[in-house]
């Protein structure tokens, strides 16, 4: 292994806080003294089926700890899934059947491989210790923790203020989390910042299960492509790891421009040394949009090729700048009952949107276009028995048509 020292500049890389301070460089110096490498985690709860950007920020700096010489555990969160994260929530999450967990755990353990190879990570499930507990285990467990020291987490005092509901359930969620720390001994737990509640809670629990207490790691939140909130597959706002590479580029290309540096920085392999060039030239008023086209290209390139990446820009420019179409246009062909339908209704027929409502909000937001016309009619009918080319958003590009059953 690495100097104590070597080891911190390294883990200190786009890291927000490190709890207990000093705790971290006695752990290593034990770790270098005893040829012991430290049991590092993350969890993530496959509430979705696939993993995007703000998740590789975790998946990043385990590969770091991975290849410092350490033992890193990603915890799928098959049970804790079932609650739902009450971090950073106002209200409590759709529980989810484990059906739907267990169909998202396989795509989440695929796409982890795009960011660190699978024999540099070990998979536990929570569920190997939750599923055998005992009614008496769990009392066991929840008699860790006081009400009043549950309140003390922002989200819960929050709804409790407004009083927004807050299920007996959810506050188990810190509890689990932290039980995981106990089973498989962590040393070290990361997590975002919006974390840092669980990640202590972990500490606690594990002291009074007899287990040394780990080091809480936070890591910076990555913000979604509408630069106001944090990247949720619920809210939409996400790059997923494994969509496309003209979506991926096409979604880079829309982020706002103070993204650029955060993005480089928490998701990208670039220097440090590099980004500060990249920051002082757009301060000194170079042109944003081709350091954002660098970065489009780089994170296509991570997760597929240079060629994709290359393709991905060329179809870009192609549809934004020569007014083009994209080389490939999905084509759909329906069935109605009638002779023209709404388009809301069509457009969640062919799952292009998730409900009407959306497709509405779009036509009204100016982003549904009908053969090249904007469409502004949220009542539009259109004929059934008719091609069109439709438009929606500034990428997908759909060929239809349908028949009267």
């Amino acid at each position: 292994m690495l100097p104590v020292d070597k080891q911190m500049e390294i883990i200190r890389e786009n890291t927000v806080e490190i709890l207990p301070e000093g705790e971290l460089e006695k752990k290593l110096a034990k770790a270098i003294a005893t040829n012991t490498p430290l049991v590092v985690k993350q969890g993530f709860d496959p509430t979705a089926p696939d993993i995007h950007l703000g998740h590789t920020v975790g998946l990043r700096k385990l590969k770091q700890f991975a290849e410092l010489g350490h033992r890193v555990v990603v915890i799928v969160g098959d049970y804790t899934a079932q609650v739902g994260d009450p971090s950073g929530r106002s209200t409590t999450r759709p529980q989810l059947a484990i059906e739907e967990v267990e169909a998202n755990a396989t795509t989440y353990l695929q796409q982890f491989s795009k960011v660190m190879a699978p024999h540099k990570f070990e998979v536990r499930r929570n569920g190997e210790w939750f599923a055998g507990m005992s009614f008496a285990n769990i009392l066991r467990l929840a008699g860790k923790m006081t009400l009043a020291r549950m309140l003390e987490r922002e989200d819960f005092t929050k709804r409790w203020k407004a009083e927004a509901p807050i299920s007996i359930h959810e506050l188990l969620y810190p509890l689990m989390q932290a039980y995981d720390s106990v089973a498989i001994k962590a040393d070290v737990e990361l997590g975002a910042t919006e974390q840092k509640f669980n990640l202590l809670t972990g500490r606690q629990i594990q002291e009074a299960y007899g287990v040394e207490q780990q080091v809480a790691l936070t890591l910076p939140v990555l913000e979604g492509i509408d630069g106001l909130q944090r990247m949720s597959k619920s809210i939409g706002n996400y790059i997923g790891v494994s969509e496309p590479p003209r979506e991926i580029f096409g979604k880079v290309m829309s982020i706002p421009d103070r993204l650029i540096v955060p993005y480089f920085q928490l998701v990208t392999n670039y220097a440090q040394a590099q980004i500060g060039k990249i920051d002082a030239a757009m301060k000194a008023g170079e042109n944003p949009v081709s350091y954002k086209k660098e970065l489009g290209r780089t994170i296509v390139g991570m997760y597929y090729d240079a060629q994709a990446a290359d393709e991905a820009q060329g179809e870009f420019e192609k549809i934004f700048s020569k007014k083009g179409l994209p080389d490939e246009i999905a084509e759909f062909e329906y069935n109605w009952n009638e002779q023209e339908i709404w388009l809301p209704r069509l457009m969640v027929n062919l799952k292009i949107m998730n409900g009407t409502s959306e497709g509405v909000r779009m036509i009204k937001q100016g982003g549904i276009y009908l053969d090249g016309e904007r469409v502004s009619d949220d009542k539009i009918k259109i004929e059934v028995e008719r091609e069109y080319l439709l438009k929606v958003g500034k990428r997908g590009f759909y060929r239809i048509r349908g028949k009267v059953a």
